[in-house]
This record gives structure tokens, sequence and C-alpha cells, in this order.
């Protein structure tokens, strides 16, 4: 059974996932990564955020979105698809 805190945190989630711009600490609660890691992210720009004063960081939800989802591993049927078809094609 679930806890209090446990939904609770899901519930946040949920919300997080409705705002358009986050902080570092709300993004790294929406994406599980630690503040340390997403230091590490930003500093290397390898991660789209955004510094409106020069300190503090922002994020774009569905930049952060687009970035989390970004290099789809591909399923074993899509692969037997796309053998199936290179081979038809020859």
């Amino acid at each position: 059974m679930k806890t209090i805190e446990d939904r609770l945190r899901k519930i946040e989630k949920l919300l997080l996932a409705k705002k358009e711009t986050l902080t570092l600490e709300d993004t790294c609660n929406y994406t599980g990564i630690s503040e340390s890691f997403m230091y590490k992210l930003t500093s290397a720009r390898k991660i789209p955020h955004y510094k409106p004063h020069g300190k503090l960081i922002y994020f774009k939800t569905q930049e952060l979105n687009d970035w989390l989802l970004q290099n789809p591993v591909v399923t074993i049927d899509e692969l037997r698809r796309e053998a199936t078809s290179r081979i038809v094609t020859f």
C-alpha cells in the first residue's frame, strides 16, 4: 500500500507537469535527476536551460520532455519490420 508521502509526491509530479517553466529544484523532482548531476548537465550545456539573470536556472517543461525522450530504443519487432522492408526492397 502506498503511503501518504508517496501519494503526495505523485500529485506534486503531476502538478509540475502542468507548469511551463520549472526551477532547478522542480526540474530535479520532475525528472528524478539529482541536483549535482543537473548542474553538470547545465554546465556542459547538455540540457536546454535558461539563466535570465546569470544565476538562477530555469527549464521549459516541453524542452525537458523532448530532451528526456531523445534517443529512443527500437524494439525487436520494429527491427524485424525494418529488416523485412529492406529485404523486400532489394
